[in-house]
């Protein structure tokens, strides 16, 4: 007999605002300055918030959404702003300590 698997998803898992805090954390620690796992990040947390209100609210359509959040989008600077925007999120830059 086979085993079968489902498809692993962390969106299922982020429950709570502070579920989420910590993830976005821990992504920001093990991604470092790559821009593709960031833009994967919030689109995690963007499907476990729910995509249709984060489309209302960043003014962006739920279809662009998805497309810019995927592993083949390159969103801009503008778009990843708009998307922490709507999850309630700011970006900020700190200087690198050593």
């Amino acid at each position: 007999m086979a085993e079968k698997f489902s498809h692993y998803d962390s969106a299922d898992y982020l429950e709570t605002e502070e579920d989420i805090r910590l993830y976005l954390e821990a992504c920001q620690d093990e991604g470092g300055d790559d821009p593709a796992f960031i833009v994967h990040t919030l689109g995690v947390v963007a499907r476990a918030r729910n995509m249709s209100q984060l489309a209302r609210d960043s003014g962006l359509t739920r279809a662009g959404l998805y497309k810019a959040l995927s592993p083949e989008g390159n969103p801009s600077f503008a778009t990843v702003q708009k998307v922490a925007k709507g999850l309630g999120l700011k970006l900020t830059i700190q200087p690198i300590s050593q």
